[in-house]
């Protein structure tokens, strides 16, 4: 039985392949915007694990891991493929929805924001904010990309929306653990 190696040797001279063959520098747009895509759901992965008391947060960043891997596949497709095309999934059409009802089940839950805030606090909390400014650099790719090429725009609404989402859910984690937030204090 032979075993699948992870590596191919193929991107060697800094070339890649995109679902539908066309190859293309690993500097290409549209690598950038599925590689920031892909260190987002690192990341989130990694706010998981450090969220042991937050069980419905954790079920739910568990369901946009699985929603990212749908959009870098989507944003790993070539516009125009040569031959046949992959089938894709496809995209969590509502999810920027759910995203908006679940950001109100935090503010019913949270004090009010009236000042800026620095990220930090609890491990997973800190965590949150590091995967929020990871989904803010993931969404200026893909905003990038789609300046140069087409992309479906329930990724950008859908980005956009989880940035917040995570925002509020690093303020739950620190509200829940007993965490004070940290005002910003600007020096005068």
């Amino acid at each position: 039985m032979s075993k699948s190696r992870i590596y191919t040797r193929t991107g060697d001279a800094g070339d890649t392949a995109l679902f539908g063959g066309e190859r293309v520098p690993k500097s290409h747009a549209r690598v950038q915007a599925y590689g920031e895509v892909d260190e987002l759901n690192a990341c989130i992965g990694s706010a998981m694990s450090q969220l042991n008391d937050d069980a419905d947060i954790r079920a739910r960043l568990f369901e946009i891991q699985q929603d990212l891997f749908v959009f870098g596949s989507h944003l790993a497709m070539t516009p125009t493929p040569r031959g046949r095309a992959p089938a894709l999934p496809p995209l969590p059409s509502n999810r920027a929805v759910d995203f908006e009802h679940w950001i109100d089940d935090c503010d019913c839950e949270l004090p009010e924001l009236r000042a800026f805030i620095l990220p930090g606090g609890t491990r997973g909390a800190s965590a949150l904010h590091v995967a929020r400014t990871v989904c803010r650099r993931a969404e200026r790719a893909v905003v990038a990309l789609s300046q140069q090429d087409n992309v479906d725009p329930l990724i950008l609404v859908y980005l956009n929306r989880l940035s917040d989402l995570l925002f509020a859910w690093a303020r739950l984690a620190n509200h829940r653990a007993g965490v004070e937030e940290i005002i910003w204090q600007p020096k005068e």
